[in-house]
């Protein structure tokens, strides 16, 4: 099987780097009152629009001064090198496809992620950035499975023929998943692929 796998808040946990200083950058920069400890307005993966209110140009301010910070602080979901290795030794391909930002200021976003990857153990055939049409890199790349925590790209990807599996986060946790299945660990995932991959074979 060729398996996609997203990587923010999929496989690392990006959330909390990334309240972290968008805390810092709400409260010290713009002189406001940050989230005041209020997750719980998360409601989808656009969370930094709903809990700062901040327009695009705002947003792109605070990447330019702390993505890069926020990306090197993130830390591996528990098991997901485990899983991922034994699922690319089991014989399926890995490949990570990621709505990551290039061209920040300061911040090589590639070699960050390489980096993080490497440094967790998390092995993978092929690395795919920025890519703001998932289901354009997962044809391409023939993708058949893929796990990823946005509803919206989980959605897409299904009514394409991708197997999906969207992993439960503070972003998606009240969204109505419908017919897509949900998992809340990666020894979750592991299991449900490898059912998954018996079905296909008969």
């Amino acid at each position: 099987m060729v398996i996609g796998i997203d990587i923010d808040d999929t496989t690392v946990i990006t959330v909390n780097s990334m309240i972290k200083y968008a805390d810092i950058f709400d409260t010290q920069i713009l002189g406001r009152k940050g989230t005041n400890g209020n997750l719980g307005l998360i409601k989808n993966r656009y969370y930094l629009k709903v809990l700062y209110g901040w327009d695009d140009k705002t947003k792109f301010d605070f990447f330019d001064t702390y993505y890069k910070s926020v990306l090197e602080e993130c830390t591996p979901m528990p098991n997901a090198g485990t899983t991922i290795k034994k699922l690319k030794d089991e014989g399926n391909k890995i490949m990570f496809i990621t709505a990551r930002l290039l061209n920040i200021k300061d911040c090589d976003t590639e070699s960050i992620t390489k980096k993080t990857l490497e440094d967790n153990n998390i092995p993978y055939d092929k690395l795919i950035i920025n890519a703001k049409d998932k289901l354009e890199y997962c044809l391409e790349n023939n993708i058949q499975i893929f796990i990823e925590d946005s509803y919206e790209t989980c959605k897409e990807l299904e009514e394409n023929g991708i197997k999906t599996y969207l992993m439960t986060t503070k972003m998606n946790q009240n969204i109505d998943a419908g017919s897509i299945e949900r998992v809340e660990s990666w020894n979750e995932i592991y299991d449900k692929i490898e059912k998954y991959i018996k079905t296909q074979k008969g």
